[in-house]
């Protein structure tokens, strides 16, 4: 007999119905093998109740793959993780820049352009054979809350501002190829419609499909320091305080943990951990 469906409520307090499927899909994105992702929703399907939170069933699946791998838990946590680099947004530009780095452009990071009417401080300046992206980064620390169309409506009236005075200029003029809008959230329906008509580039966490934030971040193996199951959270702060935002940063930058007063040992699992994740892409 077919079991009754159950009805979740998502971080945003909506309802839907309960999907295995979309819970097999991350644990595999995760690089968790089929008998651990057996064992797990195996678990779960026994725990599952009318109403539960989407943050729930998260922290369950999280424990238990934990227990079982913490590098694959690393992972698993990408999204999650991605918020903890708040509550400001400068580690999540800081995060992007690097991104975009790894991936053959030369990056600036909080540039003051002029404009025609006003002078603008743009989060990222990307450059790559020698045409300029600019990119504004807009960072939720709530997971259920959307960049409305009131976003990319605001970026992109400075990114004219910037176009018209680019234009007057006789020397040193910008190659302006684009204007990217970047959320660690999604985006609304609306906000979405107005990207495409004004020409913009919009980035979100599962957007465009084949190169969405997490497809990018899953494919360069460049995770944030703050996916790390043994760094404490006092750790991770005082890490992003000092502008170390990747893991693979802090395996240059490993002294950090000597100033943290990490004892060896513990310095040893956990460089072994942050290695395991930069070695790691998944194609999922």
């Amino acid at each position: 007999m077919r079991k009754p469906d159950i009805q979740i409520v998502k971080a945003s307090g909506e309802r839907s119905i309960f999907s295995m499927d979309k819970v097999i899909a991350s644990l595999k994105r995760s690089g968790a093998k089929p008998n651990l992702i057996t064992q797990i929703t195996d678990q779960l399907a026994k725990e599952l109740y009318e109403g539960i939170s989407t943050k729930e069933i998260y922290n369950r699946a999280y424990t238990l793959l934990k227990k079982a791998n913490s590098s694959t838990a690393s992972r698993y946590k990408l999204k999650r993780a991605i918020y903890e680099l708040g509550p400001t947004g400068y580690p999540f530009e800081r995060f992007i820049a690097a991104i975009l780095k790894y991936s053959g452009y030369e990056v600036e990071v909080g540039k003051i352009i002029i404009g025609a009417c006003v002078n603008h401080e743009v989060d990222v300046v990307a450059t790559k054979k020698d045409q300029v992206s600019l990119i504004e980064c807009k960072f939720h620390s709530d997971q259920g809350r959307y960049c409305n169309v009131k976003i990319p409506l605001y970026i992109h009236s400075r990114y004219r501002d910037i176009q018209a005075h680019n234009k007057l200029k006789e020397t040193n003029k910008l190659h302006l190829k684009d204007c990217w809008v970047v959320t660690n959230t999604r985006f609304t329906s609306d906000a979405i419609k107005y990207g495409k008509c004004a020409n913009l580039y919009l980035l979100s966490w599962d957007k465009p499909v084949e190169s969405s934030l997490k497809k990018r971040i899953d494919q360069t193996g460049l995770y944030p320091i703050t996916v790390s199951t043994l760094l404490t959270k006092r750790e991770k702060q005082f890490l992003l305080s000092r502008d170390v935002v990747l893991c693979r940063e802090l395996l240059d930058d490993k002294f950090y943990l000597d100033h943290l007063e990490v004892s060896d040992t513990r310095k040893h699992k956990i460089l072994e951990e942050m290695q395991l994740l930069c070695n790691v892409k998944n194609d999922e």
